[in-house]
């Protein structure tokens, strides 16, 4: 059986790999995150996916590497993950009552060969006061996190309804995931 290694440090796909019993090791990559303005917004989380995994399969050729990346997306603008509490709070804002998409992509990288693909989620927010974001803000959940939430933890407040895999919202889409990785050789650990 292959090894299998995580390339992201991000405690969600950490939990969620867990969840479906797989067993692997985590290896951060330190890579460049920007990206072509051209690209569209599928195409950007699939290259960044790609890149995270490719740096870290580099370093173990023989090891199934995942890596993966994680963008908001409204009206055709990416929001990434805000610096500061005005940002965090901008971006609420904008994503207030409305949809908006959550797309990951994920880079499957075995042999110097690497597989690609994208689930889109899209999202409706509650109206939400100012007060409601403010308080969202104070929890501190929205700096790591893509579009400045969580839909996980505090941040199920702001969420009315959501189409898609819940799990692509999280940060990885584990069904579509763990059937590419079928492809590799990498099952859960079931005992």
């Amino acid at each position: 059986m292959n090894s299998f290694i995580l390339a992201s440090g991000s405690p969600r796909r950490k939990e969620l790999l867990q969840q479906a019993h797989y067993t692997f090791q985590i290896e951060t990559s330190d890579v460049d995150e920007t990206f072509e303005s051209h690209l569209t917004p599928s195409e950007v989380v699939c290259e960044l996916a790609r890149k995270k995994a490719e740096a870290v399969a580099v370093h173990h050729p023989n090891a199934v590497v995942l890596g993966a990346d994680t963008v908001v997306v409204c009206d055709d603008n990416i929001l990434g993950k805000p610096k500061d509490e005005a940002e965090a709070l901008e971006m609420l804002r904008v994503l207030n009552d409305r949809d908006h998409s959550v797309l990951t992509g994920v880079a499957i990288c075995h042999n110097g060969k690497t597989k690609t693909f994208f689930e889109e989620t899209v999202v409706h927010f509650y109206p939400l006061t100012e007060e409601d974001m403010s308080r969202y803000v104070q929890t501190r959940e929205p700096f790591d996190k893509a579009g400045g939430y969580g839909i996980q933890g505090f941040g199920a407040y702001l969420v009315h309804s959501i189409s898609g895999d819940y799990n692509t919202v999280v940060g990885l889409p584990l069904a579509k995931t763990m059937r590419e990785l079928t492809a590799f050789g990498i099952y859960p650990t079931l005992v």
